[in-house]
């Protein structure tokens, strides 16, 4: 917490007391009756060494500084590229299909329906007899809030995108030397991947020629991927007027590249889900009521017993790390074998990008912010229920063999719905999940429990839980805007 002089330690003190009132309050009941008529407290004050522990880990508030400089006509422009089909092989699929703003920014579901699904959210079906996916998507989608923030330089659950001053093209990423040049951020870099991926929005080869040129490896080619895409967009009158505007380099149709798409795309998500007028917010500038006593002692153990805070710190709640939590694994995963498999069902994650088997099973900490409105969560999607991923990250290895394949939120299919759960399922692969878990077991009663989880709403900010505005009411290509 960054205030001057005394006011900091009256701020912490203030907290910290009201928080442990609430507690000692449920535990005096016991002895002094349920009736809080007849219950008298005894005062408390924390010790300065737990005051000093906890001032030292709270975060300084966001501000502007936090994120990139706005520019209306490229974050406009990006705001109907995000919504529009026309980026996706078949044209049947926007980047909001799996980020919808009415479905905080992921899709509601544990793992995505990509191209060739039908539907939006928790409503969207794997398809038809015309159009059926032949996979789920691996990994669950990400919320966007706050990562266009400048420390957010690493993108996708494991990291793939990240940025690299020490590479040609300022980033490492699976295009290697073929990203193109110019992009203005790692959101950016990320945008370029999803419409290279046919599961995801590209389409299967034979059906389109966006999708045989993702299917041959060709991204960066004359006919490749981005050129392909690049094409489609400037063919569109509404659009080379839009990117004339957005953009200097750009005097028409001719001069637009998937950078520019890329570059317009961030700028749109940097601006319009930065979120940080939540209660906790409020509270580190200065605003002592802006949190409940049972927030306020989630807090307490967030930051102090419950060592929520080791990876989730720092202005943004995440330290951009990669860290084993032990979350069960669901769905098809990446085609990874742990000994004596064959399958591919299992997910290495971090392991992926470096290679390193001491990153198995890591995956990057999520930033907090809205998480109470972004499940179903984990890097699978297997908890849809907040309160259970809490319990989960107190004893890693009880959760993975009590997990309950009831909470995932999976559309059925009769050819994927075999593959869903079989990891979960196999008692030796959910103990080697376990056994990379870098958590260590902690006993905290329902009480506590309920605190953290308080406090994780009180990191929610109003202006998201209706997100409509967002939504443009049409898009340059004349597809439609409905999944």
């Amino acid at each position: 917490m960054k205030l001057k002089g005394t006011t900091q330690q009256k701020v912490i003190r203030i907290c910290l007391l009201s928080a442990s009132i609430l507690a000692l309050g449920s535990a005096m009941a016991q002895y002094e009756g349920s009736d809080p008529r007849q219950r008298r407290l005894p005062a408390v004050k924390p010790s300065d060494a737990l005051l000093a522990r906890i001032d030292a880990a709270l975060p300084k508030p966001v501000t502007d500084e936090d994120f990139p400089p706005r520019d209306p006509a490229k974050e406009a422009l990006g705001q109907v590229l995000f919504f529009d089909k026309i980026l996706s092989g078949n044209k049947n699929i926007a980047c909001a299909t799996c980020h919808h703003p009415l479905a905080g920014t992921g899709d509601g579901l544990s793992l995505p329906v990509g191209e060739g699904g039908i539907g939006l959210s928790t409503t969207r079906s794997t398809g038809d007899e015309t159009s059926r996916v032949s996979e789920r998507v691996p990994r669950n989608a990400p919320h966007l809030f706050n990562i266009g923030a400048r420390e957010f330089t690493k993108m996708f659950h494991d990291g793939r995108v990240e940025e690299n001053a020490d590479h040609p093209t300022g980033y490492s990423s699976p295009a290697g030397d073929d990203l193109p040049l110019g992009l203005d951020s790692a959101l950016a870099a990320q945008a370029l991947f999803p419409p290279t991926s046919g599961a995801e929005m590209a389409g299967h080869p034979g059906e389109n020629p966006v999708a045989d040129a993702a299917a041959a490896g060709n991204l960066a080619g004359p006919n490749g991927v981005w050129a392909q895409l690049a094409e489609r967009v400037a063919a569109i009158p509404e659009y080379e007027r839009l990117f004339s505007e957005a953009f200097d380099d750009v005097e028409g149709a001719e001069d637009i590249t998937m950078t520019h798409v890329a570059n317009a795309i961030a700028a749109f998500e940097a601006a319009t889900f930065r979120a940080d007028d939540t209660p906790f917010d409020r509270f580190l500038r200065g605003d002592l009521t802006a949190m409940s006593p049972r927030a306020l002692m989630g807090m307490e153990l967030f930051y102090g017993e419950a060592k929520c805070a080791t990876c989730h710190k720092g202005t943004f709640l995440t330290d951009q790390g990669f860290h084993a939590a032990g979350m069960p694994q669901i769905g098809p995963g990446k085609g990874d074998n742990l000994p004596g498999y064959d399958d591919g069902l299992d997910d290495f994650g971090r392991e992926r990008v470096t290679g390193d088997a001491a990153d198995r099973f890591r995956f990057r900490t999520p930033a907090l912010r809205n998480v109470a409105l972004t499940g179903p969560w984990g890097h699978a999607g297997a908890y849809s229920d907040l309160r259970r991923v809490v319990e989960h990250q107190l004893d890693v290895a009880a959760a993975l063999e009590a997990y309950d394949p009831n909470q995932a939120i999976l559309p059925s299919d009769p050819n994927l719905d075999p593959f869903d759960f079989v990891v979960i399922s196999d008692p030796a692969r959910r103990a080697a999940i376990a056994a990379t878990a870098e958590i260590e077991p902690l006993a905290l009663d329902d009480e506590q429990i309920d605190a953290i989880v308080e406090f994780l709403h009180a990191l929610t900010d109003s202006r998201f839980l209706d997100m409509r505005r967002i939504v443009p009411k049409e898009i340059p290509s004349g597809l439609p805007l409905a999944d």
